[in-house]
């Protein structure tokens, strides 16, 4: 069972997510991270910046990238994390990968990005949103449970949902490259966040449902160490929230 923790507020989530980062950190200074995008993991990055911790050696993977922008596009992946994760946190920009950052052909760009993964020894912690449609990374519904990094198009939806980003629904990519569930379910921590009423159902899937194909983000339940940090409102429609609540409440170091 993933440990589900409810929080008043997404700055309360951005530093409870910020403790497990330090603590990982403060016993492994060249961890591997894996770095998510767009606005749920902003209070993550916002609470790290506040602890001035020393990151410089600290290696990263981005989930996932558009294919088709422009080199140098500000809302391409690369440029994103550059900008709200690698410069604000210091890390070091030549220790951080975005899949197809290699400059080969697209065909073998997944398969160049999981054996960068597995020559950096793997990831510790990877850091999730899930999407209305239940997507994790771009694993649209319908995603092997065991797929590694690949081309993926992206559904209407999701396109809407990322539009906010461009000047019009028109110039959001239809295509991505993003690490498979299979692979991030090798990251030895996976890290959700979730705000908002938008994604409640998302969540309730994910964490109470049924793992299946259709909703990608309950593949979550497979693996053996899963923190899920939410809001009230992107709680509500979990039906053990109460439970949920005691658990942290009366939690043991122990526990996992």
């Amino acid at each position: 069972m993933a440990e589900v923790v409810i929080v008043g507020s997404a700055d309360e989530a951005g530093e409870l997510g910020a403790e497990l980062v330090q603590r990982l950190v403060a016993a492994r200074p060249d961890a591997v991270l894996g770095l998510a995008t767009g606005s749920t993991p902003l209070p993550l990055w916002q609470a790290l910046i506040r602890r001035r911790l020393d990151l410089s050696r600290v290696r990263g993977f981005a989930l996932d990238e558009y294919i088709g922008l422009p080199t140098g596009h500000p809302e391409s992946y690369r440029a994103v994390i550059a900008r709200e994760v690698v410069e604000p946190l210091g890390l070091t920009p030549e220790l951080v990968r975005v899949p197809g950052d290699d400059g080969g052909p697209l065909e073998l760009a997944g398969a160049a990005y999981e054996r960068a993964i597995a020559e950096a020894g793997g990831v510790d912690l990877q850091v999730l949103g899930i999407g209305r449609t239940g997507h994790i990374g771009f694993n649209e519904p319908g995603s092997s449970l065991a797929s590694t990094t690949r081309v993926k198009t992206l559904t209407e939806q999701t396109r809407v949902d990322n539009a906010r980003f461009f000047p019009s629904l028109d110039e959001v990519p239809r295509h991505c490259l993003t690490q498979g569930l299979g692979t991030i379910l090798r990251a030895r921590h996976l890290l959700l966040f979730a705000f908002g009423e938008a994604k409640a159902s998302a969540i309730a899937g994910a964490v109470e449902g049924p793992v299946t194909a259709s909703l990608p983000g309950s593949a979550i339940q497979l693996h053996p160490l899963v923190t899920v940090i939410v809001d009230e409102a992107a709680a509500s429609q979990l039906r053990h929230a109460d439970y949920y609540r005691f658990a942290w409440e009366n939690r043991l170091d122990v526990e996992r």
